[in-house]
């Protein structure tokens, strides 16, 4: 038998393939209808894993793969089901009664700000909130507890680097309170190497920064062996401390600003290790803000170590055309091999398949929380 013989074949099989999918699909819809009828619950984990199993038995050699594609299968007809039944109605109401003016311009915005005047989170609230007058805290959960008790009314923090990777501590903080996103920012980093003035280079025997500064700068620090690198609490309070000390020989990786605030020496400049380094500060708040430019959503849920359990869920993005931008995974504590999902992607609740597929999903995942749906900011504008 030719090629061409082959694919008259398939294309005859997918013909049969698609009036079979169309019909289970319309099976789905009477499915639902009996459902809301007689007010059962759309997901029958039970009944889908007796389907999974038996399709899997019967389609051996291919039993793996056939079991793949009828779970996609059932995640396409709950969805079907959610959206007749109009799930997610408490979700549904948060969202379409979210503030829809984030007050960026005020002077009296109250923003807590992770680290100390010149950081890098300070210039990324300057980009949100350039009239605003940020207080510093540190650690990162104390922006959230400044955040939680009403003394501030946003916070920013970094949340992901392009070199260095995750903030994990942050991450694990938002799983935490579970504080909604009113916008983000991507801010260039330029570190440099700041000491008192007239420090030489070849004095230096000691240099601080935050462990993620110091991420970002390991080549750099990897050819210096004789100094010693200790991290600290923030980039700009590293530069604060160095400026204070009695200390000689000490140096910190900071901002330019940082460096010029605490009147410290710049001795080298744009050593990280990505001279396209930037760093992603998100703005935490207790309350949701959706504004008509808000292009990016952001959610958190739990998932069960089963294989295929990411999967069934990634699934339905790919669905409906949303475009995934960062997924991360926290272990959870006591719940052995059970992990939460951090989920980024770009989208607008305004769109009706987007918010009912979130709608959807916040009545079947457990521990499942919309973090907001926000625009990005990039310095300047």
């Amino acid at each position: 038998m030719e090629l061409k013989d082959i694919r008259i074949e398939i294309d005859e099989i997918d013909k049969q393939m698609t009036e079979l999918f169309k019909r289970r699909m319309d099976c789905s819809r009477k499915v639902a209808e009996c459902k809301i009828e007689n007010s059962l619950t759309v997901l029958n984990t039970e009944r889908e894993l007796a389907v999974l199993d038996k399709v899997e038995k019967n389609s051996q050699p291919y039993g793996a793969s056939a079991r793949l594609m009828y779970s996609t299968i059932m995640e396409l007809s709950r969805a079907l089901q959610h959206d007749m039944a109009g799930s997610g109605a408490k979700l549904k109401n948060v969202i379409m009664t979210a503030e829809s003016v984030v007050p960026f311009e005020s002077e009296k915005i109250r923003v807590a700000c992770f680290g100390a005047e010149g950081a890098y989170s300070h210039k990324a609230a300057m980009t949100i909130f350039p009239n605003s007058l940020p207080r510093f805290y540190s650690p990162f959960k104390e922006v959230f507890s400044a955040v939680q008790n009403g003394q501030a009314d946003f916070g920013i923090i970094p949340i992901e680097n392009s070199s260095a990777g995750s903030v994990t501590a942050v991450y694990d903080l938002m799983l935490k309170y579970r504080f909604y996103i009113a916008a983000a920012a991507d801010i260039p980093v330029r570190h440099c190497l700041a000491a008192k003035k007239d420090t030489k280079p070849e004095d230096i025997r000691r240099i601080y920064s935050h462990e993620q500064a110091l991420l970002q700068c390991s080549d750099f620090l990897g050819c210096r062996s004789n100094i010693e690198v200790k991290a600290y609490i923030s980039t700009a309070q590293a530069a604060k401390m160095v400026s204070e000390s009695d200390e000689t020989g000490i140096a910190a990786i900071c901002s330019e600003d940082a460096a010029k605030k605490y009147g410290l020496e710049v001795l080298q400049r744009g050593f990280q290790n990505d001279p396209d380094n930037c760093t992603r500060f998100i703005v935490i708040s207790k309350k949701l803000y959706i504004t008509d430019s808000a292009d990016k959503i952001s959610l958190c849920f739990a998932l069960p170590h089963v294989t295929g359990s990411l999967y069934s869920i990634l699934c339905r993005f790919a669905a409906h055309g949303l475009n995934l931008t960062k997924i991360e995974s926290r272990p959870i504590n006591g719940r052995g091999f059970e992990y939460f999902f951090y989920l980024d992607f770009t989208g607008s609740t305004s769109e009706s398949g987007t918010r009912d597929l979130l709608c959807a999903l916040s009545e079947e995942i457990t521990d499942f929380s919309f973090l907001g749906n926000y625009r990005e900011f990039t310095e300047g504008e």
